[in-house]
Formats: C-alpha cells, structure tokens, sequence
C-alpha cells in the first residue's frame, strides 16, 4: 500500500452547514444557496505530492507513514518558518497516521480534521442499520444528521443513534456495529469542529489528496495484469510525483548532469588542457 501526501496553500473559503449540506446532497442541475456575487472557491497553490511504499527489506528499512510525515513537516517548516500562518492537517482517521503526525510536527501549532467524507462514510453505514439504502427515510436521516455534525454538534450525533437503536429494538448484531461507529466519531470528536472549521474558511475535505491518490497511483499502478517488485514501484512513483509536481524540466537537467559525471569523469581536465596538445614521437 502507498501513503500518499500533498502540501499546499489555500486561501479561507469560509461556508456555513446548510451550504455544505445541499452541495453534498444537491439534485444536479440544482440552484446553489450562493449567489453571483460570492467570490468563487480558491483553488490549492504551489501543491506537491509525493508518495511512499513501505519496504522492510531495503539496506535501511523505510517505514512509508514517518517517511512521509517526516516530508510534510519539512515541507510545512519550508513555507511558513515563522509559523504565523494556520496549519491543517486533514486526514481519514487512521490512528497510526495522526501518531505519525504528532511524531513529526511536535509542538507546531496546526488544527486537526478529520476529512469529512470518512466521517460521513461511517454515518451512512449507521443509517443503513436503521433504514434500507437507497431509500427516501434513509436519505433524510442522513441529511439531518450531517447537517448536525456541520453544526458542531457531533455528541449528539452520537447520542441520537444510541437512543434511536434502544427505541427501534435494532438487533444485538447491528447494535454491535453501531457501537464500533459511535467509538469510531468519539474517538476523533477534537477533530470534527466542523462549525469552527467552516467559520474559519478551512478546507474540511480531502478532495486534493484523494485526487492525487487517483492520478499517482491508481491510474499508473493499478492497470490489469501488472506486477509490481517495492523498488521498482517506488521509482516509478517518484516520477510520477516528479511529473505532476510540475518538476520534469529541472529533474531532466539534474538527470543529465549526474550521468554526464558519471560517463566523462575527467571532462573537466580535458577542457582544462591547453590546445593543441604536444604531440611526442
């Protein structure tokens, strides 16, 4: 498996819960709450992507989770040295990812967010435990309990669904499951403020990194039929990163001048040398 990062900067684009709600619930071809004269989303600057794979049999096992948080902070540190600009970080829930960052950015101050389509991924599989999938009970269950989580009231979320399984009678499986989801949105409540998120114009989805996920890995690894050795596959994504980040030109110069070294290794004294050369009989 790769991990996948991205840095970039954006600016604030700040919404409120009913303008996330019907974007995430729209009809297509549906009018929008926002009207001509809100100024349009900002679109991520200076982005780089990089991606790892773990490979615990190199000379020097490289763990592909610290290699890349290690990369991002490096990154972070690169652009806001002073550290006077807001910093998020924005991720599925993963428990060893957030471990990771906390490893590698210390004490930098940031703000943490759980993306907020793993959260809703975990709620529409609560609803389906109530109400058949695909169905109109089912659907606005899930509106009004996004529209509450938006509106910073992840608690009680969580304590609506413990409440409703009692009221229904929902069976001892289901209600297993259910207690892995209500663990699952306690364990990250720190990170699902989304009200404060949405007033502060964070981003509080990962659409660029799952797109980079698309476009590095999966449309290039993942075609029928291919096999794949750690290094080969880690070379090639590196390329790719190299390619999307917008690198090829410079990478292509630096590629020749290493080779260049490596073929003529003594090209300097040649041109060094006073011409024409002494000829000896």
């Amino acid at each position: 498996m790769a991990v996948v990062g991205a840095v970039y900067q954006v600016d604030r684009y700040r919404r409120t819960p009913e303008e996330v709600v019907q974007a995430l619930f729209r009809e297509p071809g549906a009018a929008t709450l926002r009207d001509e004269a809100t100024p349009a989303r900002p679109v991520p600057e200076h982005k780089r992507s990089r991606a790892n794979l773990t490979d615990p049999e190199a000379a020097t096992p490289v763990g592909a989770s610290a290699a890349m948080f290690a990369w991002l902070a490096r990154e972070a540190r690169s652009r806001d040295p002073g550290e006077p600009l807001p910093w998020v970080v924005l991720m599925d829930g993963q428990p060893s990812l957030w471990e990771e960052a906390k490893h590698a950015l210390g004490e930098a101050p940031r703000v943490e967010i759980l993306d907020l389509l793993h959260a809703t991924g975990h709620l529409w599989d609560a609803v389906h435990l109530f109400h058949a999938p695909g169905s109109a009970l089912a659907l606005k269950l899930m509106e009004l309990l996004v529209l509450a989580l938006l509106s910073g009231m992840s608690e009680g979320v969580v304590n609506l669904l413990e409440s409703a399984a009692v009221e229904v009678g929902l069976a001892r499986s289901r209600r297993q499951q259910l207690t892995k989801i209500c663990n699952y949105l306690r364990r990250h409540q720190a990170r699902m403020r989304y009200d404060e998120y949405l007033a502060a114009g964070y981003p509080i989805a990962s659409g660029v990194i799952e797109g980079a996920c698309r476009h590095v890995v999966k449309d290039r690894m993942e075609r029928a039929g291919m096999h794949w050795t750690i290094p080969g596959a880690q070379a090639l994504l590196r390329l790719r990163c190299v390619a999307i980040n917008g690198e090829w030109e410079a990478f292509m110069r630096y590629r020749i001048q290493q080779e260049t070294a490596r073929l003529y290794p003594h090209a300097e004294l040649i041109e060094q040398a006073a011409w024409p050369l002494p000829l000896a009989a």
